[in-house]
C-alpha cells in the first residue's frame, strides 16, 4: 500500500485528492495499492472567493460529499509539524489527540492567510479571509441597527485597495445601505478606502483602473490614498496623517502570505512564503513533496508566476494529484499548464470588470461582466457532489474553460 497524504481542504487540496484517485483508476490500479488521505481542520470546502458577499456562512460544500464518493480517507485535524526525512506529519485531532501520519508522497495545499495588522486596537478589525471571520463581519453588520445612534454607526473603513479591498468595499456600499434603509436610513452610510499606495488597485495595473475609479465614484466611496491606519477603536479610525474617521466597522485586506507550514519544508520560498516547484509541482530539492495552490510558486505563461487565486489553485491541484499518483505508479507525469490569465473583479452595484492577459486588457464591463462573475462564483468553481463519475471526470479537466 502506497500512501498519498494531502494537507489542506481548499480548492487545491480537494482537487489534488480527486486527481490522485483519477490517475490511479486510469492506470488500472487496484484500490488497495494506493491510499489517498486528506487532512483538514474543518469539515467543509470553503468557497473563499465569495466571502466578501452577503451571508458568507453558506459559502461552503461538505468535504464528505466530494471526497467520500471517490474513496478518499479524510482526517479532521490541524497539522503541527512535517518531517520530510521521516516522511511523517504530526497533527492534533478534533478532540486534542496527537496523531502521526506517514506518507510516500505529500501534497502541501494549505493555502494562504491574511497578514493581520499590529497597530493599537487591531483586535477591533475584521477581515474576510476565512469563513469564521467573514461570518463575524456579517453578524456585526446585521447588529449595527441595535447600536446607539452615532456618527459612524453605518461607516465602514476598508484598509487595502487591491483586488479583495475593491470587492469588499463595493459590496459593503450596498450591504450597509440596505441595512440602514431597513431602519429608516438613520444615519449617513459611508465607505472609505485606505491604502499606502497613491492609486486604487496598485497590483491590478493601469488597464482597469479608470473603470475601478468610475465605480468607486459612482458608489460614492471615499478614498484616503497614500496613507495607512495608525490605530482603531470600536468607534473610530485614526489614519497616519492624524485624520480621525468615526467608524463602527473596519475591514483589513492588506497583505497575504502562504501558510506557515511552508516553513517546515526545506525548500526555497519567495517573499510570500510560497515554495518553489518544478514543472510537475514537485518542491525543488524535496523529491517526495509537492505543493499546489497558494503554497506553490509555479511558473505560468510568459515568464509569470501563478497567482494566489482559485483560478490557479484548481488546475494546480489536479496536476499535483495526477503527478503524485503517477510518481508512485510509474506513469508519466504531466507538466503544469495554466490557462491564459484573466481577472474578473466584482464592483458591487456598479457591475464588474473582466480582463484578459497579464496587462489586464478590458474585455467585458457592466452587466455582461457581472453575469460572468456570478457564473464563476456561484457555479463554475463549485465541485460536483455525491456523484463519483462526475467528480473524477471534473478532476480530469485540467483547464478552467
Amino acid at each position: 500500500m502506497k500512501d498519498v497524504l494531502i494537507i489542506g481542504g481548499g480548492f487545491a487540496g480537494v482537487w489534488s485528492a480527486a486527481g490522485a484517485v483519477r490517475a490511479a483508476r486510469e492506470a488500472g490500479t487496484p484500490g488497495d495499492e494506493l491510499r489517498v488521505t486528506l487532512v483538514s481542520g474543518g469539515d467543509d470546502l470553503v468557497i473563499r472567493p465569495r466571502l466578501y458577499e452577503d451571508a458568507p456562512d453558506g459559502m461552503r460544500v461538505a468535504l464528505d460529499r466530494v471526497l467520500g464518493p471517490i474513496g478518499v480517507r479524510r482526517v479532521t485535524a490541524t497539522v503541527t509539524g512535517i518531517d520530510t526525512e521521516a516522511h511523517t506529519v504530526r497533527a492534533l485531532g478534533r478532540s486534542g489527540e496527537e496523531l502521526e501520519l506517514s506518507y510516500d508522497k505529500l501534497v502541501l495545499a494549505t493555502g494562504s492567510q491574511v497578514v493581520r495588522p499590529e497597530f493599537p486596537g487591531s483586535q477591533e478589525v475584521f477581515d474576510v479571509d476565512t469563513l469564521a471571520t467573514a461570518a463575524a463581519l456579517d453578524n456585526h453588520l446585521r447588529r449595527l441597527p441595535g447600536r446607539s445612534p452615532s456618527q459612524g454607526r453605518f461607516t465602514a473603513v476598508v484598509v487595502g485597495a487591491g483586488f479583495t479591498g475593491v470587492e469588499i468595499a463595493t459590496a459593503l456600499s450596498g450591504r450597509l445601505q440596505a441595512i440602514a434603509d431597513r431602519h429608516l436610513g438613520a444615519e449617513e452610510v459611508r465607505v472609505v478606502m485606505v491604502d499606502r499606495a497613491d492609486v486604487l488597485g496598485p497590483e491590478l495595473g493601469p488597464g482597469p483602473r479608470p473603470n475601478i475609479e468610475d465605480a468607486i465614484d459612482e458608489l460614492k466611496i471615499e478614498r484616503r490614498l497614500g496613507r495607512t491606519v495608525a490605530s482603531v477603536t470600536s468607534q473610530d479610525v485614526t489614519l497616519s496623517d492624524g485624520e480621525v474617521i468615526p467608524a463602527a466597522t473596519v475591514v483589513w485586506t492588506a497583505g497575504m502570505a502562504a501558510s506557515p507550514l511552508t516553513a517546515q519544508i526545506p525548500g526555497e520560498r519567495d517573499r510570500l512564503g510560497r515554495l518553489t516547484v518544478d514543472e510537475h509541482l514537485r518542491v525543488v530539492g524535496v523529491s517526495d513533496v509537492y505543493a499546489a495552490g497558494d503554497t506553490a510558486l509555479a511558473a505560468v505563461e510568459d515568464g509569470h508566476s501563478a497567482t494566489q487565486s482559485c483560478q490557479h489553485a484548481l488546475p494546480m491541484g489536479k496536476f499535483a494529484g495526477h503527478n503524485v499518483a503517477a510518481d508512485l505508479l510509474g506513469a508519466a507525469p504531466l507538466p503544469f499548464t495554466a490557462d491564459p490569465y484573466v481577472t474578473c473583479l466584482d464592483l458591487g452595484p456598479a457591475g464588474a470588470i473582466f480582463t484578459e492577459g497579464w496587462d489586464r486588457r478590458i474585455a467585458l464591463t457592466g452587466e455582461e461582466a457581472k453575469t460572468l462573475k456570478h457564473n464563476i462564483n456561484a457555479l463554475w468553481i463549485y465541485p460536483p457532489t455525491d456523484d463519483p463519475e462526475q467528480i473524477l471526470a471534473q478532476a480530469g479537466r485540467f483547464s478552467n474553460g
